[in-house]
């Protein structure tokens, strides 16, 4: 199977190119794979919004998928909400109220275009619809990923992008967008090697890492439609297994606080795996989460240092 690769020659952003077969576009230092773009018709977007949508609830904290049938209850609980930890929630459930009218509005409007009913850009529909998209957007900062880590407002961001930006447009900012995420993993999976490297019981578990890097690369280009999914997802799933899995070969006659050092870096291994399948499902890098973790990686290193038996 081609694997994404990581380039280092000088090519411009947007150059395509085959790779082993595989339909490829460059970004940001990654060839990805490429696919065709959709035409610029409402019906066309309304399609590709439609699975943004479901995108934006399947990564987010569970209850806040509001019908657009109570777009008004959750405005008002929103607006009348004083403490803050509730008024946050408030804000998550509005956004998703936001997000399905907007969506019944292009519903209406692409069946109204499909009557053969001319839709200007200027049509007072068509104008609210991206009004919802963009204030859903603005109140996404509030809103978490369903792990609890930090939210996915870029991604709550898409819909209003795909909606208001030309398709063709749409998909560079995503490529971009492709190629970023792909470098958080690369971080993530260089932090992981570059804090255990050296250490006795570690010394294969880059190799692991990189496997499960590579294959989440490779989740982040390939969306659930392509056929290729049922190679990509079943490498995905298992390279990250073996990750969360990874078994220690301890030397002999540890301390007990050398223990404790070995089983907290097992821990933090696992850590790394779950965001590492966070940032690939939802394409999305996410920054916080990755300062936190560097930050426990880099004190559980410091620790290491000092006690724990090198190679």
């Amino acid at each position: 199977m081609p694997l994404t690769i990581q380039s280092t020659e000088d090519v411009p952003n947007g150059t395509e190119r085959d790779i082993d077969g595989k339909p490829c576009v460059y970004y940001d230092g990654y060839w990805i794979r490429r696919y065709d773009i959709r035409n610029n018709s409402l019906a066309s977007k309304k399609i590709l919004i439609d699975q943004l949508t479901r995108r934006v609830f399947h990564h987010t904290e569970p209850g806040i998928n509001t019908p657009a049938s109570k777009l008004d209850e959750a405005r008002r609980a929103y607006e009348c909400q004083t403490d803050p930890a509730r008024k946050r929630v408030n804000a998550a459930m509005l956004a998703g109220a936001l997000l399905h009218r907007a969506a019944e509005i292009l519903t209406r409007l692409v069946e109204l275009e499909q009557a053969g009913i001319v839709i200007a850009p200027q049509n007072e529909l068509l104008r609210e619809c991206g009004r919802c998209y963009l204030e859903a957007s603005q109140l996404a900062k509030q809103v978490k990923h369903y792990s609890g880590e930090d939210g996915l407002d870029e991604l709550w961001g898409e819909p209003f992008r795909a909606f208001s930006l030309p398709v063709e447009e749409f998909y560079r900012g995503r490529y971009t967008k492709i190629a970023q995420t792909m470098a958080a993993l690369d971080a993530i999976a260089d932090k992981v090697i570059t804090s255990f490297r050296g250490y006795r019981g570690f010394e294969k578990l880059a190799d692991v890492v990189m496997s499960f890097a590579v294959a989440a690369k490779l989740e982040t280009e390939t969306p659930k439609s392509d056929a290729v999914i049922f190679e990509v997802w079943p490498t995905f799933v298992a390279t990250g297994d073996a990750m969360c899995e990874f078994q220690l070969e301890l030397p002999a006659n540890l301390s007990e606080k050398q223990q404790w050092m070995a089983e907290e870096g097992i821990r933090l291994i696992q850590w790394g795996k779950k965001l590492m399948s966070y940032i690939a499902s939802a394409r999305v890098p996410m920054p916080k989460s990755s300062q936190e973790y560097f930050k426990k990686l880099d004190a559980h290193s410091d620790k290491m240092s000092c006690l724990y038996p090198r190679c």
